[in-house]
């Protein structure tokens, strides 16, 4: 029997990428899998590569909080709570210290942080006794890459999230975690490293001690690990998924 037969998911940020990756695995593990983002579009392709059966799209900006509201809304009339929420959303670009600009500083951390936050919040009355919670963090928390400063700061505040709200919700077992892909080529990667700030793929892939960038599919495999019942004495944790970036 698939892992999560009969669970419900949500998703952010899952038309692309790692969120893509991570609820075609949810899906293809029995989960109905509601996925977000801006684009409709994107959104729509995202539900045919899922599975429309498995998947329902809705459109909205987790720093909205009225977008957030119309998810959860439609969650809830599905009328079987939740049972993973991959908080996957985010938002990167690259800045020095001395190119900061209030813009930059308020997008990253208004979607990183307090998207991520509201995102956890507003699931609260959803999320079944029992529930997963994930939060996608990165192992730009922790490498000091130049001209990364503010998302980096992002991401490390989503890891001191996890280990208070995993202190918070363990009564109701529910488990909190976080996963930090290191570098996974997807569009996001490409757009970050499309600017004159940042370092090239090829310059990331060169940091990689198993000589190459990682693929969504790596990093959906640790979600639904976490997802599942294979997890169960996993609380609080941060797995990294990197290739041995951080690690050797």
């Amino acid at each position: 029997m698939a892992q999560l037969e009969g669970k419900t998911a949500v998703v952010t940020g899952g038309g692309t990428g790692i969120g893509l990756a991570s609820a075609v695995r949810l899906a293809a593990e029995g989960a109905h899998v509601f996925i977000t983002g801006r684009r409709e579009d994107v959104l729509d392709a995202a539900v045919e590569k899922i599975g429309p059966a498995r998947a329902t799209a809705v459109v909205g900006d987790i720093s909205d909080l009225a977008d957030l509201d119309r998810l959860y809304e439609t969650v809830r009339a599905r009328g079987r709570g939740l049972d993973v929420l991959f908080a996957n959303a985010a938002a990167a670009s690259f800045a020095t210290l001395q190119q900061v600009t209030e813009e930059h500083f308020d997008k990253t951390f208004g979607v990183n942080v307090r998207g991520t936050l509201f995102t956890v919040q507003k699931a609260l009355p959803l999320l079944n006794d029992g529930a997963s919670v994930i939060v996608n963090s990165s192992v730009r928390a922790d490498d000091g890459v130049a001209a990364f400063g503010t998302y980096a700061a992002s991401k490390a505040a989503l890891r001191s999230f996890v280990r208070t709200w995993a202190n918070e919700l363990k009564d109701r077992g529910i488990r909190v975690n976080a996963i930090s892909p290191g570098t996974i080529d997807t569009p996001g990667l490409d757009a970050v490293a499309a600017g004159d700030t940042g370092p090239a793929k090829s310059q990331f892939a060169a940091g990689v001690p198993l000589g190459r960038i990682g693929r969504p599919d790596e990093v959906a495999d640790a979600v639904a690990f976490l997802a599942s019942e294979q997890s169960s004495f996993i609380l609080g944790a941060n797995l990294y998924v990197d290739g041995g970036e951080i690690q050797i």
